[in-house]
């Protein structure tokens, strides 16, 4: 009896012995935030260093310094960012990257080892996007509303999102896209058409579609082994039960491995380390152990998706091919030119968050869905794929079926929106909301922070009040 007692107090312990024993990881993940979001807003979204501590930081609470000055440096000339001292450790570095943005460094590694970094270049437009016509460029006609669009509607739909009730929730940019036009489109002071800031988990959707166009093409198959090489490696990888876990079971986050990434300790472990503090965001993916059966449990991983962009990585065959795989396949046949798809230090896409795109791509991208897969004639994706994409995974049920593959739907329990909208969703409130039956595309791009009470299908029904169904 004493001994079951014993047991039964050290169990009931272990979780703030868990917490403090990852303290160290936490402050190294935390100063790692603040380096590659210091890092991006600078060099990547063009802001100044009083716009990133005052909005970009905002969310992640106390950091070192501000913008007058403190524990961190910004190395101008090498377009990098340094947080923590040798008197104040450890110290977190990034740098910009041509074609993929901020990359963060190993915490060994020094700001000499930059050219050692990888970097992504594709090729220039063949035409200045300014000159274009939308959607295929930048330049807007002036045309009148359709007559079965309220413009007071929308203009109060727009208020809506940008006057909050919380400063914590900051709307940067609003579009909406009705029968393939620009019918509104706002920003915040200090914002335009040209800011790139971070998608956050809006790159997943963005990842399911590059894969989508390698099923379409038969170079992975939804519901076939990962094929994944297994972390820690097996006398007999045959026997290892991961290998049972598909594609399918990976997009629909039910692979059924050991969660990182929830339960509080989404910036102590898991993907934390490869965002923001330079480990190997494959090796990470890899590296855990499945503990219920593939498909039974949904449980949002990072590491999920990461798995799957891995497969892409293997099924591409080369690392040229892999990176330029995005550009070639997607973004460069859309118009995304704006849009930056970030690695980690070892050449890996972190396509589970860490994209800069402006509002504009996205709503290239939102278009590309509504119109079925198809961009200017040219079927980019398959409507089967994004049929895909828009059903409930099975183990979504208990949430009220409100997750397909990378993209969210509308809940069981929402009947003031279409049920066929679907949406991307990123932290700090990064949405595409595809309405099919309203033919419109809406982008709300935000840097929220504390309690980030935004809600996307609020949104949604303000705008439709202003657009008839088609």
């Amino acid at each position: 009896m004493y001994r079951t007692i014993i047991l039964l107090a050290i169990f009931t312990v272990s979780p703030l012995l868990a917490d403090d024993y990852f303290s160290a990881n936490r402050e190294m993940i935390k100063r790692g935030v603040q380096a590659v979001l210091t890092c991006n807003g600078l060099f990547t979204s063009n802001r100044s260093l009083e716009q990133v501590f005052e909005q970009e930081l905002a969310y992640m609470g106390p950091h070192l310094g501000d913008a007058d000055g403190g524990d961190y440096r910004v190395y101008g000339a090498l377009q990098a960012v340094e947080v923590g001292t040798p008197d104040n450790p450890p110290v977190m570095r990034a740098a910009f990257r041509e074609g993929i943005g901020c990359v963060v460094l190993a915490p060994d590694q020094a700001l000499d080892a930059i050219p050692e970094l990888p970097e992504i270049r594709v090729p220039d437009p063949a035409h200045d996007p300014e000159s274009l016509p939308w959607p295929r460029g930048d330049l807007l006609g002036v045309r009148p509303l359709p007559a079965h669009v309220d413009p007071k509607a929308l203009a109060a739909a727009s208020d809506w999102a940008f006057d909050r009730e919380s400063d914590e929730q900051r709307t940067l940019s609003l579009l909406v896209i009705h029968n393939g036009q620009v019918v509104h489109e706002r920003y915040a002071p200090g914002v335009d058409r040209h800011t790139r800031t971070r998608t956050w988990s809006t790159a997943k959707s963005i990842a399911v579609t590059l894969i989508g166009i390698l099923v379409d093409r038969g170079q992975l198959a939804v519901d076939e082994p990962l094929g994944i090489d297994w972390l820690p490696e097996l006398r007999s990888p045959q026997s290892d039960p991961r290998g049972a876990i598909t594609l399918r079971h990976v997009l629909n986050m039910s692979s059924g491995l050991y969660p990182v990434d929830s339960f509080g300790m989404e910036y102590a472990t898991g993907s934390g380390l490869a965002y923001w503090a330079g480990a190997d965001s494959v090796d990470g993916a890899r590296s855990r152990g499945l503990v219920r059966a593939p498909g039974t449990f949904w449980d949002y991983e990072n590491y999920d998706t990461l798995l799957a962009v891995y497969a892409m990585k293997r099924a591409l065959g080369s690392t040229a091919a892999y990176h330029r795989f995005p550009h070639d396949a997607l973004l460069g046949k859309i118009g995304m030119h704006h849009t930056l798809l970030s690695t980690d230090r070892f050449g890996n896409f972190i396509l589970s968050s860490q994209v800069y795109t402006n509002a504009r791509d996205l709503a290239r991208f939102g278009l590309l869905y509504l119109n079925g897969g198809r961009w200017l004639g040219e079927q980019i994706v398959s409507e089967k794929w994004i049929d895909f994409v828009r059903t409930p995974a099975p183990a979504s049920s208990v949430r009220g079926n409100d997750y397909g593959a990378q993209w969210w739907l509308v809940p069981d329990e929402r009947d003031d929106v279409p049920r066929e909208a679907y949406s991307t969703a990123g932290n700090r409130g990064q949405y595409v909301i595809v309405v099919p039956s309203h033919d419109t595309v809406i982008v709300r791009r935000g840097l929220d922070y504390g309690r980030q009470g935004f809600d996307r299908w609020d949104l949604t029904r303000e705008v439709l009040k202003a657009i008839e169904p088609r």
